[in-house]
């Protein structure tokens, strides 16, 4: 899970913890407002790794969080001029930004920014 994904789980945990603490308060038997929370608890969670995991908007979440906290991937980058020569070939940890007229990216501690030009740019992710 990314750290949003974690912030929505355990502020719904503390609602579920509190709708059990008022169970536990209203009913005769306690550990029926207990085992609600566990419940609710347990599957809050297991909705959020599920989501984190199997669909394709979560898994591109947790790849963005993780490029962001590591400042980018590991990729190779090529940039060509208009007709087809490569300018240039980096490898390593990368973060790119594009915009419509360039590219720009920090590569061993120094910013490149390259104008008019294309890019083709593969990721190694696991």
């Amino acid at each position: 899970m990314n750290i949003e994904g974690w912030a929505v789980c355990i502020f719904f945990s503390a609602v579920a913890g509190v709708i059990g603490y008022l169970a536990y308060l209203q009913w005769d038997k306690p550990i029926l407002g207990v085992a609600i929370a566990v419940v609710l608890i347990a599957l809050i969670f297991g909705i959020g790794f599920w989501y984190y995991n199997n669909t394709a908007s979560g898994i591109r979440a947790r790849v963005d969080q993780r490029a962001e906290l590591q400042n980018g991937l590991e990729r190779t980058i090529t940039i060509y001029t208009a007709d087809g020569t490569i300018l240039k070939q980096y490898e390593g940890k990368i973060d790119i930004e594009q915009d419509q007229g360039y590219v720009k990216f920090d590569w061993n501690g120094k910013r490149y920014i390259y104008y008019n030009c294309y890019i083709e740019t593969i990721a190694n992710i696991e």
